[in-house]
Parts: structure tokens; C-alpha cells; sequence
């Protein structure tokens, strides 16, 4: 049988991963660090001749990013959008600037609408202090409805046994949001593009042993869907051959088999039909133009973000917590 052409275009994957409304950003984190000392991070002499502070290459199997002895993300500011990461291995240690807090990882993730504004931190604490600590997460950007830009900030969990999983001969196929045939992600929160019915958004994490095949469903008219093939050699898209290290950009409204070859793979794939507004963006302030990302900023000046409630930019909680989250209003909850 003959099918037709699926793969439209495809490119390189550097750091930040390229991305296509509605989503803005997408980045894979992948570290193997050292074990962790008392104060969860690392000791002066697995930091010396770093960029601390702008470490953004990989060395020794690790980065820092912009953490000082604990690697991670200290306390920044975001507005207009918002960011579902997805915790594959490893921890990360989230507060923020409403008080909220978590440990969240081992297949979590995380949801959170920065709307009109907030702060927050992700560390990522070196838990294990006798041998080494494995990190690998996915954060991706999704872009807001003009209509929703000033949402109350909001944040909830999927923990690890809330995430479908699809598993079949050859493959297993995490479900982070829409669906895959008949399994569905949890609701996204209320004012993200997501929730719109419109939206057709889908995100997937599959991974396939070698000589399998899936086919991906077909997606609503006027969606479109991109694939991230991070670990592997190549795929087969109908037919077609999307190199390992590339996003390939699909034809979502075809029927589509992807098939492995000789290597196993893991891949992402990210949907969704265009919001298609216009938007501007400035490091991790976005809105509909110029004069928004300046009443943004001028908002965080004056404080409106919340302020930091926690004692330093790069708060990591207990090393004897397991993961849990706390809500601004107080309530806990543990997987």
C-alpha cells in the first residue's frame, strides 16, 4: 500500500528545539550529575573552570544552567503564556512567588499558567549523595489566547500514575495531554489554549524498539504537528526518512505510520491548531505587541508578580521530602 507523503519539512534540533504556533518554546534537558552533597547540589570541585551562572554546556555529562552549587532555574519571572514540564528522570524543586511549592519527577508533570504574572524557581536537587543523579526533562512553552493573558496564575500536577500509557508490542506512549485513540490526558487548567476545544492540542512521548511500527492518529482539520526525534538513529515516515537529532514537521491530516529500523528510538511529538493571534515576546514575558510586554514588565517592577517569599533565588526543599505539592492556599497533596 502506498501512502501518501507525511513528512513536510525537517531541521536540525539545537538547545531550543524550533516550534510553530501555538507553542513557543521547547527545550530537553538531559544531565548526569554527581552525587549531591548535604546541601543537595555539588561541591566546589565538580564547579571549578565553569560558567556559573551561564552554563549551558555540556561538560563532564552536565550543566548547571543558571544555578550557582545547585543546578536549575533560580527565581525569574514569566507572563503571557505557560510552561508544562515533563519530568522523565530525575527531581525538580518548584516555589514560586504565590508561596506554592513542590518536588515533582520520575514521570510528573507539571502544568502551570503564568497569566498576569509570577515568579518562580525550578532547582534541581541532587538527592542522591552516594552515587550519581540522572536528570532528564522536557519544558515546553504554550502560548495563550490574547483573552487569557492576565489569567490568575495557576499551577496543578499530573503525577506519574495520572498519564495514560499506551503500551503495545514495541512501543509505549505517554499521553501529556489530549488523546491517543481512547486514552485521554488529564484537563488542562482552565484558561490555557488547551481547554478550547478548538485547539486540537496533542502531546506525546513514545518510545519504540527497533523494526516496530505505530501509526499516529489523524488530527483535526487545520492542526499541526511536529516530531522531535531525540534518541535514535532514524524513522521511517511513511516511507519517508526523518534523521536522528531533527524535528520533522508532519502532515497531521494523513494517515501516518512511522516505523523504527535497526535502533530503538524515543521521540516527542507536539500538536495543536495555531492560535493565530499576533504575539511578541521578550525572554519569558509574551503578549499581543510591544506596548504589552512593556505594561509587563513595568508590572513586575512594581512588584505585582508576588513577592519572594522563600529565603534565597534558588530554594530546594528537604532532602527527606519524597514529592508532593503545596498549594497557595495551603493544601497538600502526595501521589
Amino acid at each position: 500500500m502506498t501512502l501518501p507523503p507525511a513528512l513536510i519539512a525537517q531541521q536540525a534540533l539545537g538547545f531550543q528545539w524550533p516550534t510553530i504556533d501555538p507553542f513557543l518554546f521547547c527545550a530537553h534537558h538531559k544531565d548526569l550529575y554527581p552525587a549531591g552533597n548535604s546541601q543537595l547540589g555539588l561541591d566546589p570541585e565538580h564547579l571549578q573552570g565553569r560558567p556559573i551562572g551561564q552554563d549551558f554546556q555540556p561538560r563532564d555529562g552536565f550543566r548547571m544552567y543558571h544555578g550557582q552549587g545547585i543546578p536549575g532555574f533560580p527565581a525569574h519571572p514569566h507572563s503571557g503564556f505557560e510552561t508544562i514540564t515533563i519530568a522523565l528522570e530525575g527531581f525538580i524543586d518548584h516555589s514560586d512567588s504565590l508561596g506554592a511549592a513542590a518536588r515533582f519527577g520520575e514521570g510528573d508533570v507539571q502544568w502551570m499558567t503564568a497569566g498576569r504574572g509570577i515568579q518562580h524557581s525550578e532547582m534541581f536537587p541532587l538527592l542522591n549523595a552516594g552515587g550519581k543523579n540522572s536528570l532528564e526533562l522536557f519544558q515546553i512553552w504554550l502560548n495563550l489566547p490574547d483573552s487569557e493573558r492576565t489569567a490568575q496564575p495557576h499551577f496543578q500536577m499530573m503525577w506519574a500514575h495520572e498519564v495514560p500509557i499506551v503500551a503495545g508490542q514495541g512501543h509505549r506512549i505517554r499521553v501529556i495531554a489530549g488523546e491517543w485513540k481512547d486514552a485521554k490526558a488529564s484537563n488542562p487548567p482552565p484558561a490555557s489554549w488547551a481547554s478550547d476545544p478548538r485547539s486540537a492540542i496533542a502531546l506525546w512521548h513514545i518510545e519504540m524498539d527497533a523494526n516496530t511500527s505505530i501509526e499516529l492518529p489523524v488530527a483535526a482539520d487545520g492542526a499541526d504537528r511536529q516530531l522531535y526525534l531525540h534518541e535514535g538513529a532514524e524513522l521511517m515516515i511513511n516511507s519517508q526518512r526523518l534523521k536522528g537529532g531533527n524535528c520533522g514537521q508532519l502532515n497531521a491530516q494523513v494517515k501516518t505510520l512511522v516505523e523504527t529500523t535497526n535502533s530503538a528510538t524515543r521521540f516527542l511529538v507536539m500538536q495543536g491548531r495555531p492560535i493565530g493571534e499576533p504575539t511578541a515576546q521578550h525572554g519569558p514575558f509574551v503578549a499581543a505587541d510591544r506596548k504589552g510586554l512593556m505594561d509587563a514588565f513595568q508590572s513586575f517592577e512594581r512588584g505585582e508578580f508576588g513577592q519572594w517569599p522563600w529565603p534565597d533565588a534558588q530554594p530546594v526543599h528537604d532532602g527527606s521530602l519524597g514529592r508532593f505539592a503545596r498549594y497557595p492556599d495551603g493544601k497538600e497533596i502526595h501521589p
